[in-house]
């Protein structure tokens, strides 16, 4: 999978709306609209300067939907997905899941004129039938909410769904689970255009998880721990501050006060992951930022990171990300970097590995719930 590890920059965003003319958008399709434009459509001048710029396409002449709570008015026609860096469909109308009514052809027909231009193309939730009925996902892996998962298998054989995840990243064609998900997804996007950094520092600043790999489940059993003041969150927050330490899974369980055993059935069913892959997640996480940001030696990155050394790091690196820590470091500008000390953002992992190896990053405050 190309995961396009050196960051292309903003670039424009074009968000295809195409609400059911009868009862136009649905909360939920507001919803996912809303993080789309939140993420893309705010300028951050501190975080990225220039930022992305927004496209918001779809029929301006449309008349509003009396019955519909919310019709927003497109910026530009849906031919203006053509062109776009990144299309990104948020939704499609209930009716097109729920009773097989087709995806609208103006909307397949622009989808199809995006990608033909060169476009990344990105689905949030039901937007994965609208890239399915242009063709997008034949031969691919994707995903939409669990809920939908089985109709768009069923309509779609040549598409590989998979149920299981919250995105799946195939380099040009990226979809998400719903809710969300979508925002995990949109985060990603970022991580991939602007660097860990960025991402990092935007997610605390919608106060969300700094990063959900696309591998975590979409449904745990049991998502929360069973109190607030269970002993995971400050032993992770401890342990991510202590990185450079040999943990152990018995010593994180101790700070805990739990057996080892209940510890890696406490964070499985808080973040559906298991305690040496949370490790090794923010391991590699602390390594990408220090990648991006600092000028140190690979051999002292992969000692700050627990990693052991240079080898070390390298493999683990390569296996997860699909390229050497010195290509990824190629890709950012880290001649301006200090190597005397260490970011104050880099403190706090900022990415997890992509999709194509799943290894969930999730601290037990984020939400597990991407459903409908």
């Amino acid at each position: 999978m190309n995961t396009s590890p050196v960051p292309p920059g903003p670039g424009v965003v074009a968000i295809a709306v195409v609400p059911d003319p009868r009862v136009g958008l649905s909360l939920w399709e507001m919803y996912e609209l809303t993080i789309a434009c939140t993420v893309f459509g705010i300028p951050q001048p501190d975080l990225a300067d220039p930022w992305y710029t927004l496209r918001l396409c779809g029929d301006a002449a449309a008349e509003p939907v009396a019955a519909g709570l919310f019709t927003p008015r497109p910026t530009h026609p849906l031919g203006g997905l053509v062109g776009a860096d990144t299309v990104i469909v948020p939704s499609v109308p209930d009716a097109c899941v729920e009773d097989g009514e087709p995806v609208p052809e103006a909307l397949v027909e622009a989808l199809r004129a995006a990608a033909a231009s060169g476009a990344r193309m990105v689905s949030l939730c039901t937007g994965a039938f609208a890239l399915a009925a242009a063709g997008l996902l034949d031969g691919r892996r994707a995903t939409a909410h669990w809920q939908h998962t089985g109709q768009l298998a069923a309509r779609h054989p040549a598409v590989r769904v998979d149920d299981s995840v919250l995105y799946t990243d195939e380099g040009g064609v990226l979809t998400s689970a719903g809710a969300t998900a979508a925002l995990d997804l949109c985060l990603h996007l970022v991580r991939r255009d602007l660097g860990a950094q960025v991402a990092g520092r935007l997610a605390r600043r919608l106060v969300v998880p700094v990063h959900r790999g696309g591998g975590q489940a979409q449904f745990i059993e049991h998502p929360v721990p069973e109190t607030d003041d269970d002993g995971l969150g400050p032993v992770l927050q401890w342990a991510t501050r202590h990185l450079d330490k040999p943990l152990s899974v018995a010593e994180l369980a101790r700070r805990a006060r739990m057996s080892p055993r209940t510890f890696h059935r406490r964070l499985l069913a808080a973040t559906g992951t298991t305690p040496l892959r949370w490790l090794l997640t923010q391991r590699l996480a602390l390594a990408q930022s220090l990648l991006e940001t600092t000028g140190l030696p690979v051999e002292r990155i992969g000692e700050r990171c627990g990693l052991g050394g240079a080898a070390n790091l390298r493999h683990h690196f390569t296996r997860a990300f699909g390229i050497p820590p010195s290509e990824y470091r190629r890709s950012f500008d880290a001649s301006t970097a200090s190597t005397a000390s260490t970011p104050a953002a880099a403190s706090t992992p900022a990415a997890a590995p992509p999709s194509a190896a799943p290894r969930p990053a999730l601290t037990p405050s984020a939400p597990p719930w991407t459903g409908r």
